[in-house]
């Protein structure tokens, strides 16, 4: 057997013909927001990666500190987490199961209820595209077949093509609202008329990680949809309005002949003690952290303003970004972004997403867009 310069590992050792799982080959990879360049003069500012720019409340790091038993593994069911969430929400404790993150919270549903059959034949997921870029990778990686809904021009879901799309192997339909990364939501109305053309055996998740920062009174409640139908399930997180992204703190509710397999598949001790005591800090001081989402959703409008006074058109606006649709301008968009210290996330060549951050960087931001000629255009 010959041995080829790719089958040398970093430390000159042959590697053994050990190959993953096929799917591994087709998955796309994840790509995490970049930091910024570092330019002489200029403060650098991240917009990459749709994080809240304030730390976490001082009451929140206090919580954090007195809790320095990491030697300790943290309570499998985060039950104090689930009971703080469930005076909070008004939902029943037994409703949360818990994860790393909203992601993670979604990789448990995933792993329960999706994947390849006993026999062979895969279980389908649809998912509006683009959308979160984790979510091919997830439905892939659990054995299930995606299925891409392309989003309307305007950045919305295409509920009646999503629902079109259901066949006797769908096994669940992803709904991200807002939707990451083009910015609008799925109305209430919207949502019921989805739900009365799917099946009641097709499990519904309304994926809800920016749900803090929506403001269109006729968005969708994902609780209050699950209140009224047995096959929706939500997700949320503590990444996004409270800061926590760090310490990859969701969760998921859904009715009991839900909860019941998902507690069989969760992750065993995917949150913290640490975590879980941030996130019943920020639920116990909502009240503050709201006053915090609100100065970012201001400036949010005020970049959304300004962008439309260039002349811009944007998708409508409901997370903590702005989706610009530069089309094949994309990487030069970026490039001129990152001269001016703004680390920006690209997606190929179909447009740019940017996050809401401090004034002064959404300031900067705002001068470059006036400075160039190839606005966007929805379509």
């Amino acid at each position: 057997m010959t041995t080829t310069e790719n089958d040398i590992n970093a430390a000159g050792v042959p590697a053994p013909g050990i190959r993953p799982r096929p799917v591994v080959d087709r998955l796309p990879r994840y790509t995490a927001g970049k930091p910024p360049v570092a330019i002489d003069g200029l403060q650098s500012y991240k917009l990459s990666s749709n994080e809240n720019p304030f730390p976490p409340l001082p009451s929140v790091l206090e919580a954090i500190s007195a809790h320095p038993n990491v030697n300790r593994y943290p309570d499998p069911l985060s039950t104090a987490l689930r009971t703080e969430l469930a005076a909070f929400l008004d939902v029943p404790a037994e409703d949360i199961v818990t994860g790393g993150g909203s992601l993670g919270a979604l990789n448990q549903l995933l792993a329960t209820f999706a994947g390849q059959n006993e026999d062979g034949v895969p279980d389908e997921v649809i998912y509006p595209w683009r959308s979160f870029e984790a979510y091919p990778i997830s439905v892939g990686l659990a054995g299930a077949r995606d299925v891409q809904v392309p989003l309307r021009a305007d950045g919305h879901h295409d509920l009646d093509a999503m629902a079109a799309a259901v066949t006797g192997r769908t096994k669940m339909v992803l709904l991200c609202t807002p939707n990451n990364p083009t910015g609008p939501v799925l109305t209430r109305d919207g949502v019921e008329s989805f739900l009365a053309k799917v099946p009641e055996d097709v499990i519904v998740v309304i994926d809800e990680a920016y749900e803090d920062f929506v403001r269109d009174p006729e968005a969708v409640d994902g609780v209050d949809i699950y209140r009224r139908h047995p096959n929706v399930v939500v997700l949320r997180t503590f990444s996004k309005g409270a800061g926590l992204a760090g310490l990859r703190v969701g969760y998921s509710i859904s009715h009991p002949h839900l909860t019941q397999y998902l507690r069989v598949t969760a992750v065993p001790f995917a949150v913290s003690q640490i975590a879980e005591q941030a996130a019943i800090a920020s639920l116990r001081h909502h009240s503050e952290i709201v006053e915090r989402i609100q100065e970012l959703v201001a400036e949010r409008t005020r970049v959304v303003a300004g962008l439309k006074e260039l002349g811009w058109e944007i998708p409508q606006a409901e997370g903590n970004f702005v989706w610009l649709n530069l089309g094949e301008n994309t990487p030069e968009f970026a490039a001129l972004a990152e001269q001016q210290a703004l680390s920006v996330r690209a997606f190929g060549t179909e447009g740019v997403r940017v996050s809401i951050g401090e004034p002064e960087a959404n300031t900067r931001f705002l001068a470059l867009c006036a400075t160039y000629t190839k606005g966007p255009r929805l379509s």
